[in-house]
């Protein structure tokens, strides 16, 4: 094809629907036959200035890839330094992780279907979206303090237990949103024109996702039933029964469908963990055998102090691997040490990171038009591939 004929567009990187990201599409008339990602736009050097700071420092930092999905990052990454410290969290504190992971879950799907929704022009979708989140930003504020970062898992353990009326609250706010469900059905993901957007376009067959390296919801929604929480288990996973939410089609609207699957399989966890809870500590004994005195007695008392508890324990010289399954698919931990309070290599691989792949994928053959139907349909946050 001569290049005489192709119209090179630039699409971002402003924010609004792009995020911060920028795409070269290259036109023919407008049908796009080259679709090219240009990532780095918020790239947040996360892997550098964790070369710089003590294992505790890096909680809240390695959270900022993904605030919408803050939990599930936290974990990833505790998980990891926990193998380097040869510890392990006490039952109850698995379950609460758990629980606030799969929380973290719904409230992130939401935000990306209601920025699908406004791509696609509903104005309605996104305000239901971001309305519904926040009866479930508001219990992840009731268990760690804050609404949207909460550095909650800390190594051997987490940093507070949920409110007594805590129970209550989310059972209530399951209720509603399995209400609320059936009117976004209703209304916008069976709507004559979402139907038209999304169906049949964007396809990625099952072979194609397998050979790109997709995870998380993206791989799923094209008939690969791949999920870390039940390939490898971690918290409390293996003991809970649940669901892997999966679809055979492929394109852009079985990986809408799918996000509102995994929805209800995440309320599903959550009041079986909140049902099935065990009793007992909320941070490995090994704290209380290596502090004394009056630090000793505070952590009986449950304040818990982040370089109090550190001081009394170093990590291991060597290396670790820890993987998690957050909302947007698999996230990857690597960590080298030399024995000191700050790693000599943190290595992160996201899921956003592992999905860009698949714009170019997708999209050629196409209209210019479905451009924001498909980038909505992948759910792809910039700020967590340029960590």
């Amino acid at each position: 094809m001569s290049t005489e004929k192709l119209l090179e567009v630039f699409i971002g990187p402003q924010h609004p629907t792009s995020g911060h990201m920028r795409f070269i599409a290259e036109l023919d008339g407008d049908i796009i036959v080259d679709f090219i990602p240009d990532m780095g736009w918020v790239h947040r050097t996360i892997e550098k200035i964790a070369e710089t700071k003590t294992y505790i420092q890096i909680i809240p930092l390695i959270e900022r890839q993904a605030i919408l999905d803050s939990a599930n990052y936290n974990l990833g990454y505790i998980l990891a330094l926990e193998k380097l410290l040869d510890i392990e969290a006490p039952p109850r504190a698995q379950y609460l992780r758990t629980l606030i992971c799969e929380i973290n879950r719904i409230a992130s799907h939401l935000y990306g279907i209601g920025i699908h929704g406004i791509m696609l022009g509903s104005s309605t979708a996104f305000m239901w979206a971001f309305g519904d989140r926040e009866p479930f930003i508001d219990l992840m504020q009731m268990i760690s303090g804050a609404r949207l970062t909460y550095s909650y898992m800390i190594p051997g353990g987490i940093r507070r237990d949920i409110p007594h009326d805590f129970q209550d609250k989310a059972k209530k706010a399951i209720k509603f949103m399995r209400k609320k469900i059936k009117d976004y059905f209703d209304l916008f993901n069976y709507n004559p024109v979402t139907l038209n957007r999304l169906e049949g376009v964007g396809i990625i067959k099952k072979e194609d996702a397998i050979k790109l390296g997709l995870v998380g919801p993206n791989l799923r929604a094209s008939g690969v039933y791949y999920d870390v929480r039940k390939a490898e288990p971690y918290a409390a996973y293996p003991e809970i029964d649940f669901e892997i939410a999966g679809r055979n089609e492929g394109d852009s609207l079985a990986r809408l469908l799918i996000r509102f699957d995994e929805i209800q399989y995440s309320m599903n966890i959550i009041e079986r963990v909140l049902d099935d809870m065990p009793s007992g500590p909320l941070l490995t004994n090994i704290y209380l055998t290596k502090l004394t005195g009056e630090k000793k007695e505070l952590l009986k008392k449950g304040i818990v102090r982040f370089p109090t508890l550190f001081t009394a324990l170093k990590t291991k010289e060597g290396e670790c691997l820890a993987r998690v399954e957050s909302s947007r698919g698999e996230a990857i931990y690597h960590l080298i040490s030399n024995g000191l309070l700050k790693p000599y290599r943190c290595r992160l691989i996201t899921s956003s990171f592992r999905n860009v792949i698949a714009f170019k994928h997708a999209l050629i053959g196409h209209k210019l038009a479905d451009i924001p139907a498909v980038y909505g349909s992948l759910d792809y946050f910039p700020p967590e591939a340029d960590r």
